[in-house]
């Protein structure tokens, strides 16, 4: 059975598939903040979708980051570290890539176990 959570005409953010979840890219609401305030958010919406699609950032198996300025990294990860269970690190990877908006400063994408 496949679910698809907050389904909108070009995407749905969440698509559950047996006992996964992905979780599209998601950017921050706000893109007038910093690198820390748009993580903050993003990893918010992450947390809800998890929750609507029936698990939790500790089941997470792999999570993508795309920063447009690499040289944000360690300020995202000071907000990642403190999400991120430190006994359920998931696969990730990071990389910089140029964003649709100038605006967003960080968008990510992760998979989920049910």
């Amino acid at each position: 059975m496949i679910t698809r959570v907050d389904r909108g005409p070009r995407l749905s953010h969440a698509v559950r598939h047996g006992d996964t979840v992905y979780i599209a890219g998601q950017i921050a609401d706000n893109l007038s903040g910093d690198i820390k305030m748009q993580a903050i958010d993003v990893l918010r919406k992450i947390d809800e979708l998890l929750t609507k699609a029936g698990t939790e950032r500790n089941k997470l198996l792999s999570v993508t980051v795309w920063l447009p300025h690499i040289g944000d990294f360690s300020a995202f990860n000071e907000v990642y570290d403190v999400w991120i269970p430190e006994d359920s690190t998931p696969a990730r990877a990071c990389v910089e890539s140029r964003l649709a908006d100038p605006r967003i400063k960080v968008e990510v994408a992760a998979i989920a176990a049910v």
